[in-house]
């Protein structure tokens, strides 16, 4: 039975030759643990971890590779911009249509004085910017917004939202997800302060990679460490280093799954993050084009395919998200993620709370006849509902 991979949002599947080649170089020419001795494999290790960090920063146009700070994931890197630059009295604005990766992190914060607005969105899912601007008030520190929602794949106007931050003299932090590797995304044509990145998506990287992008206009002095301890620099002193990414990077680095994750973003390079761009949202114009031809169907999310990633979350009225997912994949070897996919407020906003939905996100090794194929599934699921 043909196999085709629906579940790119949650990671991308196959990843580029290269990318396990250079895991196992790493682990059988280098091992060393970078930056912490002065022998050859120590220092080729560290050189490892430099070029991810430089390929990196060549893909979101930063032209500092110190400034991209790498952690164990989108997650962690989430957890260290909002936990370190949040305070009690502050109050930071995001949107009905975050990942918990957010919506957790901020609220415990809130459980500890910072205030959360959540700013209000379409029933498609667009963000209302006039109503987010009218949110910000005297305490407002910082605004938080995934570039594209994992559940309707549907995209935010970060450059509108980056200018409202910069008129009020806030700090926008960034979710890029779903977006980083498959769009492309430049911090200062945004007006990103923070961009938190995961490797394993369309990176094209492991996982237990990923990231953050420290903007100029972030206050160092301000922003406190999420974790303190050995970086292999100053180690004379037992005070955290003041200065990037030392200051943000404490213990031994993932270096084999870093030497994986540069691998996998040059290869984004060379094929181009806008050629990508491009067989995604054909992919998506395929699909969404097949999905209207099923009458009961319905697609979350307005928009075409140019205003979303390549990801269509859909609901089948009379037959549960967890029973479709079940028999795509064990009738027709369509394998894809089902549920409210991490994301509760998302789906509040969406009014597929609490059953969710079937997504389908697609990634550039996909053809066109597989979406073909997996139209055909849901044409047969839905013809043995009539």
């Amino acid at each position: 039975m043909k196999t085709v991979y629906l579940d790119h949002a949650a990671t991308s599947w196959p990843k580029p030759p290269e990318v396990s080649e250079a895991m196992v170089k790493f682990l059988e020419e280098v091992g060393a643990n970078p930056g912490r001795s002065a022998h050859r494999r120590s220092i080729e290790a560290a050189r490892v971890v430099y070029g991810a960090r430089e390929a990196v920063a060549e893909l979101f146009g930063v032209d500092d590779p110190a400034r991209v700070v790498f952690t164990l994931n989108l997650t962690e890197a989430l957890n260290l911009a909002l936990r370190g630059l949040l305070k009690p009295g502050d109050h930071v604005i995001t949107s009905g249509l975050e990942h918990n990766a957010v919506m957790r992190p901020l609220r415990a914060l809130e459980a500890s004085g910072v205030a959360v607005t959540l700013a209000p969105h379409t029933e498609e899912g667009d963000l209302d910017l006039a109503r987010l601007e009218k949110a910000i008030g005297p305490d407002t520190k910082l605004i938080v917004l995934n570039h594209a929602s994992n559940v309707s794949g549907v995209l935010q106007d970060l450059s509108g939202v980056g200018e409202i931050a910069r008129a009020h003299g806030l700090l926008f932090l960034v979710d890029s997800a779903q977006t980083a590797g498959c769009l492309p995304l430049e911090m200062t044509a945004n007006g990103i302060d923070l961009l938190a990145f995961t490797g394993h998506k369309s990176m094209m990287g492991p996982l237990g990679t990923g990231g953050l992008v420290i903007g100029p206009r972030v206050d160092l002095e301000r922003f406190e460490p999420l974790v303190r301890g050995g970086t292999g620099s100053r180690s004379e002193s037992e005070e955290q280093p003041v200065f990037l990414p030392d200051r943000y990077e404490s213990g031994t680095p993932n270096a084999v799954g870093l030497a994986g994750l540069e691998a996998g973003v040059r290869w984004v390079l060379r094929q181009k993050v806008e050629t990508i761009r491009q067989h995604g949202i054909d992919l998506t114009t395929r699909l969404l084009d097949g999905l209207r031809h099923v009458p009961e169907l319905v697609v979350l999310g307005g928009g075409e395919a140019m205003a979303r990633v390549p990801t269509v979350s859909w609901q089948l009225p009379g037959l549960l998200v967890s029973d479709a997912g079940w028999r795509l994949d064990e009738d027709h070897g369509v394998l894809c993620r089902v549920g409210l996919h991490c994301a509760p407020a998302a789906h509040r906003t969406l009014g597929t709370f609490p059953e969710g939905s079937v997504r389908w996100s697609m990634g550039p090794f996909l053809e066109p006849g597989d979406i073909d194929h997996a139209l055909a599934a849901i044409d047969t699921l839905a013809r043995k509902m009539r």
